[in-house]
């Protein structure tokens, strides 16, 4: 998680500027990062981004990773392998170290632009995402809302329960 027993909650509406930097707002950045440093950059889903904090994403992808290279030594993926190729690829491109820089700004590399599909000066949606912080497209974060909201009760429901 993201280091501190808090939920990352909140909807910020941002703009890029010309070199695609984002300020991220503080009341998420200082959760997620309160010492304003090394995070990780994630390709979460068409039009949406998400930063983690650099221990967090580490911590969950060394587990994952682990999980995996026991698999393959004890010969359990070896009719897989063309899944493990698409593992390896995606996770080569899927995620990479940023700097969060002063004033909890964020220049989003070459790669994630494209991912995210915002152009410079364009509006973005900076959502908590209770781990981590999340970078939408607009038109992606509201087709994602009208297919999730429906469902929230149940969800909050069955996670409060």
């Amino acid at each position: 998680m993201a280091g501190t027993s808090q939920l990352i909650l909140g909807e910020y509406q941002r703009r890029l500027d010309d070199r695609y930097r984002l300020s991220i707002p503080n009341e998420l950045s200082e959760l997620l990062a309160p010492d304003a440093g090394d995070c990780i950059l994630a390709k979460e889903r068409p039009g949406c981004i998400s930063l983690w904090s650099a221990p967090a994403w580490q911590a969950k992808l060394d587990a994952g990773v682990d999980l995996i290279k026991q698999k393959i030594q004890a010969g359990r993926l070896d009719g897989r392998i063309p899944e493990v190729q698409l593992l390896g690829r995606l996770l080569s491109t899927r995620h990479r170290a940023v700097q969060l820089a002063q004033r909890s700004r964020l220049l989003i590399p070459e790669g994630f632009r494209e991912f995210l599909g915002v152009e410079p000066n364009g509006e973005v949606v900076v959502v908590g995402a209770a781990v981590c912080i999340e970078i939408w497209n607009p038109p992606a974060w509201l087709k994602y809302l009208q297919r999730r909201m429906p469902k929230f009760r149940r969800l909050f429901d069955g996670l409060s329960s």
